[in-house]
């Protein structure tokens, strides 16, 4: 199981702006597409800086290159949409431009482009689970596991074969995106291992959701 992707989120058609762009021309851009900021691009496409509406407020200034915030906050397409929230949460910005291997643009993903992922429905995160987690990737039968969601809250009851199960589902419950807890109810008919160890999934913080 593997967290979405930035890739899968971002828009490919970005508005951008080059460096000796005026600013009245940013500012026009802005009110056109109802949009915050846009990234600023050198002669080859690639990422100098990010110029927002707060930019505009200088007035001694005139080129977007002149009023940009450098060097620009980037996320890669192949990074998973944790990691984009948590780089938007730390830096305080509201977009990331997508770079590729040179830093050149192919897209941008936007604070509200993140939520949709971290605000997905409890039953499509039940769903995943039962069909896509416990049926496809272990294995297990419906009937052996009850999964509760309520709020992005997993709560996994019933009892497994073995119990070196527990550990494997609560950590790929855990990484689904969308759920921010998991609470264990498993037990197990037969302890396979020497020592059974719970391994609790990974750390959702509210550091992850962008606010």
């Amino acid at each position: 199981m593997k967290h979405a992707k930035v890739g899968f989120l971002m828009t490919d058609e970005v508005v951008s702006v080059v460096g000796r762009t005026p600013c009245a021309d940013v500012a026009a851009l802005l009110v056109e597409h109802d949009i915050s900021g846009v990234p600023v691009l050198d002669a080859d496409e690639r990422v100098l800086g990010v110029i927002s509406r707060t930019d505009l407020l200088v007035q001694d200034r005139l080129t977007a290159q002149d009023l940009m915030t450098a060097p620009a906050v980037t996320v890669h397409a192949e990074q998973t949409v944790t990691e984009a929230a948590r780089l938007i949460t730390r830096r305080g910005v509201t977009r990331l431009p997508v770079v590729d291997e040179e830093d050149r643009l192919v897209g941008i993903v936007t604070r509200r482009d993140l939520l949709r992922v971290f605000l997905r429905p409890d039953h499509e995160i039940r769903r995943v689970l039962v069909e896509d987690v416990l049926a496809d990737t272990m294995g297990i039968g419906a009937d052996a596991v009850s999964v509760h969601v309520v709020d992005g809250v997993v709560t996994l009851d019933g009892r497994l074969s073995k119990s070196s199960q527990i550990p494997v589902a609560l950590r790929l419950a855990g990484q689904l995106d969308g759920v921010v807890a998991v609470i264990d109810r498993l037990t197990a008919h037969s302890n396979d291992t020497r020592t059974l160890t719970r391994t609790a999934p990974p750390d959702r913080s509210t550091e992850d959701v962008p606010r």
